[in-house]
């Protein structure tokens, strides 16, 4: 079954029609990061997949894609798009689900940063859904801000966000511990200009990190951005640069930098999960699900 969107072009009869299997590439690749990932996801091949996404840019006239040397992530264009495309495929799915006789199932849109994407909260869903087999749920992860954007769009039911502290009231929030990492066998701040990793703009940290380098009176540089935690984690630890983490994504190849560094204490981040007050029960027991990890977690 396909559901197709029609585009008016122009006041001519010319239509893009988008078919949700190049919708479903692009939504794969934006989630895992990489085509490799999503070829995998998709039961496909990596040129398969990247023959889908240009076939997608061609038609939406629009570079969807930025591809970098260690990750894939989407343009500001491709961010609209995406919205677009995981309401079709949410929609294309409960339509065949409402056609099957067994009646729709309920869908929840849980919204996670990549760091809880996977191993933290997978325990967790998997209890859920031992509880509630007939809930469907549909997981994205990205940074906080796109996820607390399309919460806000309505496109995601239930999130879990690092936000600054008080910036919106969650059904529950812990502060979120952060400090100054650069390499144990490499480090670099001691070079002028300051290396900083960071994470995209708009990316939680950035901002907190360049106020406080400015602060200090030193020269600074982007030396390396990624979307990825991961890819955060590895450049500083191959002493790309120093960066400002929460102190749970420390590795053994990171080393704090104290108070001896001049650089300050950052405690106006917070973890919060959010849902609407007229959210499903469903979405309401996982949340509680998630409270509770944090909160033995957070201590």
């Amino acid at each position: 079954m396909k559901l197709n969107v029609v585009v008016e072009s122009s006041s001519k009869t010319n239509r893009a029609y988008f078919d949700l299997d190049l919708l479903r590439a692009l939504v794969m690749v934006a989630d895992c990061g990489s085509f490799t990932a999503a070829a995998a996801r998709l039961h496909s091949t990596q040129s398969t997949i990247s023959q889908k996404v240009r076939r997608l840019e061609d038609l939406a006239g629009h570079r969807l894609l930025d591809r970098g040397v260690r990750d894939v992530r989407p343009t500001d264009i491709g961010e609209t798009v995406l919205g677009y495309a995981r309401r079709m495929l949410s929609l294309n799915e409960q339509l065949a689900e409402a056609l099957s006789g067994d009646g729709a199932a309920v869908v929840i849109r849980l919204g996670v940063p990549e760091d809880f994407a996977a191993g933290r909260t997978t325990p967790v869903l998997a209890e859920f859904t031992r509880a509630y087999p007939r809930v469907k749920l549909e997981v994205s992860s990205g940074l906080s801000r796109a996820l607390a954007d399309g919460y806000d769009r309505g496109e995601l039911d239930l999130i879990l966000v690092k936000q600054r502290r008080g910036s919106r009231e969650g059904v529950a929030c812990w502060p979120e511990p952060m400090c100054w990492v650069d390499s144990a066998s490499s480090p670099s701040f001691g070079m002028e200009p300051v290396q900083l990793v960071a994470f995209p703009p708009r990316g939680m940290y950035r901002e907190d990190m360049i106020d406080a380098i400015e602060r200090l009176g030193r020269r600074w540089r982007i030396s390396f951005t990624s979307s990825s935690l991961g890819g955060i984690q590895s450049a500083v630890a191959d002493g790309l640069g120093i960066s400002l983490l929460p102190a749970r994504a420390m590795t053994a190849g990171h080393v704090v930098l104290g108070v001896e560094s001049g650089l300050p204490r950052i405690d106006s981040v917070e973890l919060a999960v959010l849902h609407r007050p007229s959210a499903d029960p469903e979405a309401k027991a996982l949340a509680a699900l998630l409270i509770q990890m944090l909160e033995q977690e957070m201590g």
